[in-house]
Formats: structure tokens, sequence, C-alpha cells
């Protein structure tokens, strides 16, 4: 068993992640420093995850998804504290409902702000009812609406449009129609799609933004209409509507474009009396002008980097909102210190279209060195499987400024190795190299063109592993000749990278 096992809570309190991997390991690690003892659960086929092994007491649950089990299996371990993570149940007014109607405070804000601003037809509803920019949109209803309605709503937004679903995200049940002819037939398809994924086939179209960039705002409420920013990330490079690379603050933004941004999420903060971390979502055009589009009411997998630029501890002040109630204090805004930038690494196969891999993790080398963070979900002798998400670790940098934070991301990066299962990595490297994502001057649309054709060397991890051992001394083979064959492997894996 960890060490954390022998670690007792001295709060009198006990917080229960309801979720798994990096995030809950990032969690118990923020409750472990506050003095707080901690539960995890693992569902069936999850056992052998890292989480397990990080807190001090540990449940089966027959599902991350069964919320009334969860709340059984808190209720028995005497739990005071749940947190959501992401993903899941977090964003599920419901699962607020059940954990706060058992006497458990809930590490995320209240069920009816989730309905408010969870959903995106109501959030934006919320947003133009404040003032705040969205870009043309209408609902959409096939079942209620005439063809000739239909037609003259879209007309009336404007070509090309997008089809969304209002629950979900991550590029579930979106499409694009450039004319009124596709608009039915893709209706449907989002229409299942979305209902497949979140249960829930309700859709709305808005106006395409074409070329833009995906900014976003950290924001934490004190439940009482107060607030604060933590300024903005840069969420820019996807693929397919996923996120790959984030940073903060957004290179190359007016100061008019970030002062906007940031008046206007703290309306939205002030307006829905927000509790706890939210992330509020715009897309920014070519010529500075931003529109929301979505609230994410829980913690985001990119907060490190705002935490890295800001000092602030974003699952500390979300554990302190909980347990302070009324008398919380906002941390002090000051401006942002220097540069971060985080990548996802995910057990997936770029030469496949990137579906996951399968298989035992049978070596790790992570990076080190100053301004080097790691958040990791897995561990040497895991099995990497289908049921669960595939995203091993997120790697951070930070330093004093983009460039250096840039070829800090560069070198680390090269320094990691993940042997037994596919990876993204010399996927992410390949980007960390590219001259536009260097100069910062990028839209969401940049992976998807400038990377479409992307194959990575099939043994890069290994040719790496090797050098990388061979440098350490792990080698079966010494001497100055190992020296020799190590450089030249490094050199010939660094070619390929």
């Amino acid at each position: 068993m960890s060490a954390a096992k022998n670690s007792a809570g001295s709060t009198g309190q006990k917080l229960m992640v309801a979720n798994r991997s990096e995030i809950a390991c990032r969690i118990f690690q923020g409750a472990r420093e506050m003095g707080i003892a901690t539960l995890a659960i693992y569902a069936p086929g999850d056992e052998g995850a890292r989480h397990v092994t990080l807190a001090d007491e540990v449940a089966e649950v027959p599902s991350y998804l069964n919320a009334e089990a969860i709340i059984e299996v808190a209720r028995k371990h005497g739990v005071t504290l749940i947190h959501p993570g992401y993903g899941f149940l977090s964003e599920r007014p419901h699962f607020a409902r059940l954990v706060e109607g058992a006497g458990i405070s809930f590490l995320g804000p209240k069920a009816e702000t989730m309905e408010q601003m969870g959903g995106k037809i109501a959030a934006k509803e919320i947003a133009e009812k404040h003032k705040i920019p969205t870009v043309p949109w209408a609902k959409l209803d096939l079942a209620k609406t005439s063809e000739a309605e239909l037609k003259k709503t879209a007309d009336g937004v404007g070509y090309p449009l997008l089809i969304k679903a209002h629950a979900g995200g991550g590029g579930k049940g979106m499409r694009r129609v450039d004319k009124f002819e596709q608009l039915k037939p893709e209706a449907e398809t989002a229409a299942r799609e979305a209902v497949n994924a979140f249960g829930d086939g309700t859709l709305f179209f808005e106006k395409l933004v074409e070329n833009p960039r995906h900014i976003e705002v950290q924001v934490l409420g004190d439940g009482q209409g107060g607030g604060i920013h933590l300024h903005e990330r840069e969420c820019t490079l996807q693929r397919r509507h996923q996120k790959v690379w984030e940073e903060a603050p957004a290179p190359h933004l007016s100061d008019k474009t970030r002062q906007g941004l940031f008046e206007s999420s703290l309306k939205l903060v002030s307006v829905t009396e927000y509790r706890s971390a939210g992330t509020i979502e715009y897309l920014v055009d070519q010529e500075g002008n931003y529109y929301f589009i979505e609230m994410n009411t829980r913690l985001q997998v990119e907060h490190p980097v705002t935490e890295s630029v800001t000092g602030v501890d974003l699952v500390h002040e979300q554990i302190k909102i909980a347990l302070q109630g009324d008398s919380y204090e906002l941390p002090r805004l000051t401006p942002p210190h220097g540069h971060a930038i985080e990548v996802r690494i995910y057990a997936e196969d770029p030469a496949q279209g990137f579906i996951p891999s399968t298989g035992k993790v049978n070596a790790l080398i992570w990076p080190s060195g100053p301004g080097i963070r790691l958040d990791r979900g897995i561990e040497v002798g895991q099995e990497m499987g289908t049921s669960f998400d595939s995203m091993c670790a997120k790697l951070i940098v930070h330093a004093p400024n983009r460039d250096v934070a840039v070829r800090r991301m560069q070198y680390a990066l090269a320094e990691t190795v993940v042997s037994g299962v596919g990876t993204n990595l010399e996927y992410l490297n390949q980007i960390a190299h590219s001259p536009k994502v260097i100069d910062g001057r990028v839209t969401t649309h940049f992976l998807d063109k400038e990377f479409a054709s992307f194959k990575p060397a099939p043994t890069v991890d290994e040719i790496k592993l090797a050098a990388l051992m061979e440098t350490k001394g792990l080698a079966t083979h010494g001497g100055a000749g190992s020296t020799a064959q190590s450089q030249s492997i490094w050199s010939k894996a660094g070619a390929s990278l």
C-alpha cells in the first residue's frame, strides 16, 4: 500500500473524489496538504488505477455514473466532502442535489446554478439578458418546426452554421451546415449522437465563426455574488474539438478584448451567485470580437496552467469555500506571473485515427527540472483498456516568458517515455516544434488542417527508452562504448521526433 494509507486527516473532515485517474490523484494531494482524510472509489476493471493507491480508504462502486451507489458509499464511510472531478457526474444537478441532500458538502456550484449555466441554451439566454455578446443562434426542434419556419430561422442565423448539442461537449452532436438542404439530415445525425453520448438530444444552431480562437476565463465565486477572475487561458489548439495544448496567458490578445472577457465573466459570476471554481468559454474572431459560448461548472482539465501563473491552488480554494461558507474570502488578484503551457498525454494510436491504445505500461520515464509539473494517473504495470478515458497524464511547464515556456515544453516532451502502449507523444512533440505554434498564432482549425496527415514513427518511444536507459546506466552493457552508442541512438530518436 502507498504511504498515503497511513495518513489520517487532522481536521475531522473526509473527502471522497467521485472520479478516477489523474484528477482524483490531484485532488487527493490537495486534501492531504490540508490535513483532510480521503476516500477513493473504483469501478470494476479499474482496481489497478493509480488513484486507488493514494487515498486513506478505498471502496468499490458499480459505476462512476451510479450516483445513488456513490452516495451510499459516502454515507457508509462518513464522508463530509465530495469532489466530482470532471466528466462523469461533475455537471449533473441531480448528483449535486443528492450530495447535499445527504448532508455532505459538494465541492462545486449549487444544483440550481448548474441548471442555469451548465446547459448551453439556458446559459446563452442568461448571457444575452445581461448584454454579453453571443453569436447569432436559435433553438432547433425538428419535430415542432415546419420546414418553412426552419428555413427562415436558419437564414436569419446565417450560413455556414453549426448544429450543437445542448448537453455535453467535445464535439459530440456537432455538425457544420453550409446550406439548408444539409440542415435536417445533419440535425437528425447530431441528435442521435447526442442521445448516445449524453442522454439528451436537444439541439440548437449558431452562426459559425470562421477561424476563431478559443479563449476561456477561470473564475472563482463565493456563492453570494462575489467573485474574481484568475485571468484567461488559450485553448485554441484542438483536434476534432478536443483540446490538445492549453496555455496562460493567451498570446497576442489585445488589452481591450482581455478586459471585455474579464468584465463579462465577472458579470455572469455575480448574476448567478456562482460558487466554487468555474470556467467561462468564448470564441474570439480575427478582429478581436469575443462571443460567449458556454460555461463549465466544474474544475477544468487545464486548471494547472492557471495555478502556475497565479499561485492560486484551485483545489484548496474549492475546499475552503465548502468549509468556510459565508466567511470565505476570495484570493487577492495579482497580475499573471510568467507563462504556462499544458499538453495532454493519451494512450492512443495516431496511426489508426487516434483510437485508444491498450496494453500494459512496462516503463515510464518522466521529465524533471525547474518549471516542470506532471499530473499523472498511471503507474508501471498498469493495464490500459478501453473501458475508461485514455488520458495518462498532463505535462505542464512554467517559465518567465512564453519563448522559454515553449522550449521547456519541447525539452520535457523529449524526456518523456511511456512504453508498452501507444501514445500521442510524438504528435505533441511535432506540435511543439511547429513554427506557427511557436509564434502563438493559430486558430481552432489549425491542427485538423496542418496535422491532418500526421503519421508517427512506430518505434520512437522504444528508441528513446533504450537511449535513456543507457544514459542512466540501466543497460546490460556499459563503459565508454555504451555512452557513444547512447548518443547515437538518442540522435536517431531526436531526428524522428
